[in-house]
């Protein structure tokens, strides 16, 4: 069986250090990074269990990260370590998606027994069904491992970014998808290059979508893009 393996972002070298090396000793297969970018690139880059994040940290704080990576995986807990005891800094860890919050200094016992108790309880939490490997919208058929949309006129043979754009607009169906989360995920990268070819590739699916009208990406500006199904 394979060790949980856990996220934790912190900026304070020591704590950090002493935390990854504590959490191996207990069974743990641990990565640390020191701050909230490079931490949201970890998580992109392969999976885990648990993150543990730090709410104070250089270039994006804890409650920024932890809704990026929200909005990747609805799933994996968090749990978030801060200096900060104030009850607003709690609400706001819960409603960006917090399972769990600890306060500095803490006991590594304490700290432990909570990354336990949450990954006990989301394990017996149903988890999200894998994506099918037939998704059917309107008049489309979608096969994501094939790269394949069938239209009602035709059989569309997808690139891999067309592919993985409407995989991620089809799992967030008419929600909002993050422009710079897409970026990220499909392309590593969020720069100005990327994004207009992000918009190439957009444009190639709306024209594709146009088969059938109750189905459209629409641009919501200064957040990203959604898929709407008007029924």
């Amino acid at each position: 069986m394979s060790k949980p393996k856990l996220l934790i972002v912190e900026d304070d070298p020591n704590l950090g250090q002493i935390l990854s090396e504590y959490l191996s000793l207990k069974g743990f297969d641990t990565l640390l990074k020191i701050d909230g970018e490079v931490g949201l690139r970890a998580f992109l880059e392969e999976p885990f269990d648990l993150c543990i994040l730090d709410l104070m940290m250089p270039k994006k704080d804890g409650f920024t990260l932890a809704k990026e990576i929200r909005e990747i995986n609805n799933n994996i807990p968090i749990i978030f370590l801060t200096a900060k005891s104030m009850k607003e800094d709690v609400i706001l860890g819960f409603k960006v998606g917090a399972d769990d919050y600890i306060t500095k200094p803490f006991s590594m016992e304490e700290l432990l027994m909570r990354i336990n108790a949450v990954l006990k309880r989301t394990k017996k939490e149903e988890q999200a069904p894998p994506f099918p490997s037939e998704f059917v919208l309107g008049g489309f058929r979608y096969y994501h491992e094939e790269n394949r949309l069938n239209t009602p006129d035709e059989e569309i043979k997808l690139t891999t970014k067309e592919n993985e754009l409407l995989k991620i607009f089809l799992e967030n169906l008419n929600k909002t998808v993050s422009r710079s989360i897409a970026l990220k995920k499909i392309w590593k990268d969020d720069s100005y290059f990327n994004a207009r070819s992000m918009d190439v590739y957009i444009a190639k699916l709306r024209k594709y979508l146009r088969a059938d009208e109750s189905i459209k990406i629409v641009t919501v500006h200064g957040e990203g893009f959604k898929l709407v199904h008007l029924n």
